[in-house]
């Protein structure tokens, strides 16, 4: 694990952080919804998680969703990196191809990243938010807010991302 100039973000820091962005995060989701009412049935599994607490083995699932969608990034496998993803994204981008030139051209952070760190994830506001450092090769550091998505199957599926920067430097 690299050491962190500064300090580093905490819960309390966090939280304040992803309740910034959920209006981001909300409006990407909503507008990939709208783009895709027919995938809309596949996101009802979600609607009880409210303001509810997920379990370990919950949070582990959503993180391995999110490490094995980057591990095929990295691999240049845009058919595995695209089935971790949504069934409204899968719809907006239409094909595997399309998607990684996408996370190429908007997301390069996520595969140039030389290392990785899972934060403490939150439910706000219903929308599951599952944190990840990234401090790429400069060590410069974001932080990539992922929101997930419970399918009706139980699998979690990864449902948009919004990449913040952070003062926070690597050493």
């Amino acid at each position: 694990m690299p050491g962190v100039r500064g300090a580093m973000m905490h819960g309390a820091i966090l939280r304040t952080l992803v309740r910034s962005l959920v209006p981001a995060l909300a409006a990407t989701v909503l507008g990939l919804s709208l783009a895709a009412p027919a995938c809309a049935a596949a996101t009802n599994a979600d609607s009880a998680l409210a303001d509810s607490a997920l379990a370990d083995a919950e949070w582990r699932a959503i993180q391995g969703t999110i490490s094995g969608q980057l591990a095929a990034l990295k691999a240049g496998n845009a058919g595995k990196a695209f089935a971790q993803a949504s069934p409204s994204i899968r719809h907006q981008f239409g094909t595997a191809a399309n998607f990684l030139a996408m996370v190429r051209a908007a997301y390069g952070a996520l595969i140039a990243a030389r290392y990785t760190e899972f934060l403490e994830g939150a439910i706000i506001e219903g929308n599951v938010i599952q944190p990840l450092r990234l401090v790429a090769p400069d060590n410069s550091v974001q932080v990539a807010l992922y929101t997930m998505q419970k399918q009706s199957d139980g699998r979690w599926k990864i449902s948009g991302c919004v990449l913040a920067p952070s003062t926070v430097h690597a050493v």
